[in-house]
């Protein structure tokens, strides 16, 4: 635990993202893309960061900013996976599809093909994480009338399912090794955070784990789920899935709260809250990487550290 939290080292706003044989990192006004190619060389897109956060002040209100930056960091997570993926298609993938012979505009075609995966990513969470849980629960119902037991049964389940679609998962060999960037990108955020320079021996000394990962707010988000739904009683099966959806900016918004209390605070009860977070990515979606992944992940912070006169300290 000492070793996650470093009490020399500053906390960063700067975080990032595993890609498939690369990683994302976002910093203050640049967001970077560093994806090691087939030849072995690093691929670095770095652009400037346009948020509707910086023109509409009502969207870094609290809750409003946690439901809003969830789905930001959906569209930009997708578009930067699309990206680190055109490395590496097959030659066969690269045949025109139904959407490329109806959709002509390059631009265009990108804007359904982000729809399609961010819906196609809603509708499997829902059915994983809302419908089966919910369904499943309501057979409790037979034994009991207590929404507040439902609910926390319903909770349950829906952690069960959470950490058996993240078991299944890992064991995936495609998944281990963008998990395992994930872990180059969370020892060199480390590393900076430290103030050590940022060379592959250096960054290697740190842990895999981050309190500040967005896998701690997954899990967050699972918690408190449990206690927003329960003032939604118990309706029907249609009901229940229809609320849960509502519900979700809610349940989105108080978790990005909380973790940027648990983030910002080095105090005990803040610790013990973020060892959930922690145990998940250490059994679940965190691995050591190797060197040449922690090269990518270095190319990729260096490219959005702060301009002269930017502050990336974590607020």
């Amino acid at each position: 635990m000492d070793k996650v939290y470093n009490k020399k080292a500053f906390k960063t706003s700067i975080g990032g993202q595993a890609l498939i044989e690369g990683v994302m990192m976002k910093g203050p006004s640049k967001m970077a893309i560093a994806v090691r190619k087939p030849d072995k060389e690093i691929d670095l897109k770095v652009d400037e960061i346009n948020s509707l956060a910086s023109k509409y002040k009502i969207l870094n209100l609290p809750i409003i900013r946690g439901a809003f930056k969830l789905l930001e960091a959906m569209v930009t997570g997708i578009n930067a996976l699309t990206y680190s993926a055109s490395f590496w298609e097959d030659e066969e993938d690269l045949e025109d599809g139904l959407l490329d012979k109806v959709v002509k505009d390059k631009k265009k075609k990108e804007n359904i093909e982000m729809f399609i995966a961010i819906l196609f990513s809603f509708v499997v969470a829902t059915v994983l994480f809302m419908i089966i849980p919910s369904l499943t629960a309501g057979l409790l119902s037979k034994h009991t009338e207590s929404s507040i037991v439902l609910n926390l049964f319903e909770g349950i389940l829906r952690l069960v399912v959470f950490g058996i679609y993240l078991y299944y998962v890992s064991k995936i060999d495609d998944i281990k090794r963008v998990f395992e960037y994930h872990g180059s990108e969370h020892k060199t955020i480390h590393c900076y955070e430290a103030g050590d320079e940022l060379t592959v021996e250096n960054v290697k000394k740190y842990p895999i784990v981050h309190p500040r990962c967005g896998t701690s707010f997954l899990f967050m988000v699972m918690i408190i789920s449990i206690l927003v739904l329960s003032f939604f009683g118990w309706p029907n099966p249609l009901m229940r899935v229809v609320s849960r959806i509502i519900a979700l900016p809610i349940v989105a918004g108080i978790s990005y709260e909380i973790n940027r209390i648990i983030g910002k605070s080095d105090s005990k009860v803040c610790k013990v809250l973020a060892i959930p977070g922690l145990e998940i990515q250490k059994y679940a979606t965190v691995r050591e990487p190797d060197d040449s992944m922690i090269e990518v992940a270095i190319e990729s912070l260096k490219a959005v550290l702060p301009d002269e006169g930017e502050s990336d300290l974590w607020k």
